[in-house]
């Protein structure tokens, strides 16, 4: 049998996904590891799996929270809010591991806890891939790891699934520092999920397609995550549309500047959204 030309191309299913992200988003670079290539360690690495044992390693990596709060703003933030913080800084690029390929390739990594590892710092993560999901006619479907799906629905579903299995043990680490009921440390994930992928959709000049796909990733009633992607328009002082959303759970940024809160946070009215998101004239 003949083997067509594209395969020795895909020698991984996901390094040009990864590629494109660091070309639109230079603050996160992605390492592809082998199967019998260890985690990176040393100074500044952190294993995903170290996060949600909630032990000395998740002691160290919320003190550079700490720190660079009491830095900037000249104040100590409460243990929950910089476990909040740290939490962000994590689970932000952690789930792009997994939006980033299904959105670019239509391929669905799985990322154990046990696979990734993170350098803040340097805005490093390391994964081994060693199963996917992808759809049928994809020409990744023969390469080894391949699981096909039937259909994007299908698709969608291993999006949340493997999403879920790497930042559910995560939420174990951090909860008991966020004093946060399960439903909020989900309400998190969500929004990680969605503002990731939109942003980077936005440097790539794929918002609408981003907000559409995300929209049917997240429809609501979609367990364990909480409510709906929540992405709405509003109306400019001239009628334009000023597109934006509604976040499942705030950040808790207002404790450290009450006034300043984000455009999609819960607590700012359409107002001031309205406000925030008009162009600077």
């Amino acid at each position: 049998m003949t083997v067509p030309a594209v395969l020795p191309a895909l020698a991984s299913p996901v390094s040009d996904a990864y590629a494109r992200l660091a070309e639109v988003f230079p603050g996160l670079r992605i390492a592809e590891l082998t199967a019998g290539e260890r985690l990176p360690s040393g100074p500044g690495w952190v294993g995903a799996a170290e996060l949600a044992v909630g032990g000395p390693a998740l002691d160290a990596f919320l003190a550079w929270d700490d720190a660079q709060v009491l830095r900037d703003y000249g104040q100590q933030a409460r243990p929950d809010v910089i476990a909040s913080f740290g939490l962000h800084r994590y689970a932000w690029p952690a789930c792009l591991l997994i939006t980033a390929p299904w959105f670019l390739h239509r391929r669905v990594v799985r990322a154990p806890v046990e696979d990734v590892a993170f350098h803040r710092a340097l805005g490093r993560m390391a994964i081994r891939v060693r199963e996917f999901a992808c759809l049928p006619d994809d020409p990744a479907a023969q390469l080894p790891g391949a699981r096909a799906v039937p259909d994007e629905e299908a698709l969608r579903a291993e999006v949340r699934s493997a999403v879920a299995e790497h930042i559910g043990p995560v939420l174990d680490g951090f909860g008991p520092r966020m004093r946060r009921g399960r439903r909020a440390l989900w309400g998190m994930a969500t929004d990680e999920i969605v503002e990731g992928l939109w942003y980077v959709a936005h440097l790539l000049g794929e918002e609408q397609r981003a907000v559409a796909e995300l929209e049917q990733l997240l429809p609501g009633a979609t367990e364990p995550y909480v409510g709906t992607a929540g992405f709405r328009e509003l109306a400019g002082p001239a009628g334009e549309p000023l597109p934006t959303r509604d976040r499942a759970s705030c950040c808790l940024f207002y404790t450290l500047r009450p006034d300043d809160t984000c455009v999609t946070c819960p607590r700012t009215c359409d107002a001031d959204r309205v406000s925030k998101l008009r162009p600077n004239v």
